[in-house]
C-alpha cells in the first residue's frame, strides 16, 4: 500500500495537468468566439497547376507568433496542400474544411524562422498574412518545395516579401 502512495501522486498531478491544458484550450476558443468562419473556395474555380505541397502549422494573431487562432479547426497542425489561383489561395488541410483566401483578403507574403512551438532554419515557414473576417492573421506553412511555392505566391498573389 505505502508504495502506491507516490504512484497515485504522480498520476493525480499528471491528471490535474492535462485538465488544466484542456480548460486552457477551451478558454482560448471561448475568447476568440468573436473571429468568424473562413470563406470556403468558390465552387467556380478553374483547375490550376501552382500546386504545393507541405504542412500547415498554425494561425496566429497578425504580428504575434505566439497567439495562436484557436477557433475553426486552425489550432491544429495537419498537411496540407496550397493551391495558388489568380484571385486567391486555396489551402487544403487533412481533416478540415478547405479555406479560400480571396485575393483582397490577402495582406502580404513572407518567410520566418519560428512560431508558437516550431522553430526551422532561418526563413524556413511561409507566412500568409490574411484578414479573416476583419481579423489579421498569419498563416504559417512548411512547404515540401518552398522556393516554387514562394514565387507562385509573390507572383499570382502579387505581393512583396518581407523577412522576419
Amino acid at each position: 500500500m505505502a508504495k502506491d502512495v507516490p504512484l497515485i501522486i504522480l498520476a493525480s498531478l499528471a491528471l490535474l495537468i492535462f485538465a488544466l491544458m484542456l480548460f486552457g484550450w477551451y478558454s482560448r476558443k471561448r475568447r476568440q468566439a468573436h473571429i468568424g468562419l473562413p470563406v470556403v473556395p468558390p465552387a467556380d474555380l478553374a483547375d490550376t497547376d501552382l500546386r504545393f505541397t507541405g504542412k500547415y502549422v498554425a494561425t496566429t494573431v497578425a504580428g504575434d507568433q505566439l497567439n495562436r487562432i484557436n477557433v475553426h479547426g486552425l489550432g491544429f497542425r495537419a498537411n496540407c496542400l496550397l493551391e495558388v489561383h489568380p484571385d486567391g489561395i486555396v489551402v487544403s488541410r487533412a481533416g478540415s474544411p478547405d479555406l479560400w483566401l480571396a485575393r483582397s483578403e490577402v495582406r502580404g507574403v513572407s518567410r520566418a524562422t519560428w512560431t508558437i512551438d516550431r522553430v526551422v532554419e532561418n526563413n524556413g515557414l511561409q507566412v500568409i498574412e490574411w484578414n479573416l473576417d476583419g481579423t489579421a492573421v498569419d498563416s504559417y506553412f512548411r512547404m515540401d518545395d518552398p522556393e516554387p511555392c514562394e514565387r507562385a505566391l509573390d507572383s499570382v498573389v502579387g505581393n512583396e516579401r518581407q523577412s522576419q
